[in-house]
């Protein structure tokens, strides 16, 4: 299992351009700059009141294209920076980004305890610090913190030739520490909008089914999605039409092409969303099996 601990990002970390080219439009690259640099020192003006923070970028690097930013710290010389200065902004960010890009198809879990919070999804473990997980409670409520973090996406989202985005601690990894596909993109081009307490998305899927209803109802199917068993009712008319004219037939193991709904939820305590129900919205395409056994219904 990989380990990711946002501890080891402090002062600095790396930026991950993924694409088959070994350089990035400029302007792709300034604007992503400009809108995370702006939410670093968003984060940092509230988490170290009398203290600003100056965003440098040190050192460019390819695979496919990163860049190096790195934080300084200054107090302002006025009342306010007897404060202890806290170096989490970068955390804050990085902490904030992954848990609001967690891929949809796949369970999480969450541990809290005194030192820390542990996250873990699939095979990849996020250690987030209790420091940096409390600050970033109180970040995230600003609006400005919020815009600066979706434009980031929204202008890497605009650049076609950008197939991921992430994080890593070195400009030599050989693989970033956080990957953020370009499918998720769109989980933070929007500014988030932190007291919904539910959401919807939805996706192209390729379901295998496990157990049908072959029935105008809302009982659910049980499908097989990416490795993870899910039931959802199936609510595509036109399905159930070709099926019963008899221009389909379908048995387990068989697939369906759809367009699938995930409602998800979101906790209080630690600000994820993670999935609590599913529909089949529409069929586009049902996959027969090579051999199709005898249907149980």
């Amino acid at each position: 299992m990989q380990v990711v601990d946002i501890r080891e990002y402090e002062e600095e970390f790396v930026l991950h351009f993924g694409g088959e080219r070994k350089k990035i439009n400029a302007y792709t690259l300034a604007s992503s700059l400009v809108a995370l640099a702006d939410a670093i020192k968003e984060a940092n003006s509230i988490i170290n009141p009398g203290y600003e923070v100056e965003v440098l970028v040190e050192a460019f690097g390819e695979g496919s294209f990163r860049a190096k930013v790195k934080t300084a710290y200054k107090g302002l010389q006025n009342l306010f920076n007897s404060n202890r200065l806290e170096a989490i902004a970068i955390g804050i960010i990085t902490s904030f980004i992954y848990q609001h890009t967690l891929a949809p198809d796949t369970d999480v879990k969450v541990i809290v305890d005194d030192t820390q919070v542990i996250i873990q999804q699939g095979d990849k473990q996020i250690i987030v610090p209790k420091t940096v997980y409390e600050a970033q409670k109180e970040v995230e409520k600003s609006e400005k913190f919020r815009k600066s973090v979706s434009k980031t996406f929204e202008a890497v989202e605009k650049d076609k030739n950008i197939t991921s985005f992430g994080f890593t601690k070195n400009i030599d990894d050989e693989t970033p520490d956080i990957l953020i596909p370009r499918k998720y993109f769109p989980l933070l081009s929007q500014p988030t909008e932190l007291d919904e307490p539910q959401r919807e998305i939805q996706e192209v899927a390729e379901l295998q089914i496990k157990r049908a209803i072959l029935e105008r109802t809302k009982r659910k199917w049980e499908f097989i999605w990416r490795g993870i068993k899910i039931s959802a009712p199936v609510l595509c008319e036109n399905f159930y039409n070709d099926f019963f004219s008899h221009k389909i037939t379908v048995a387990p193991g068989d697939s369906l092409e759809a367009v699938l709904k995930i409602y998800q939820s979101r906790d209080e305590d630690t600000g994820i969303y993670t999935n609590s129900k599913y529909e089949v919205i529409f069929v586009n395409k049902h996959i027969p099996r090579n051999m199709q056994p005898d249907l149980d219904v």
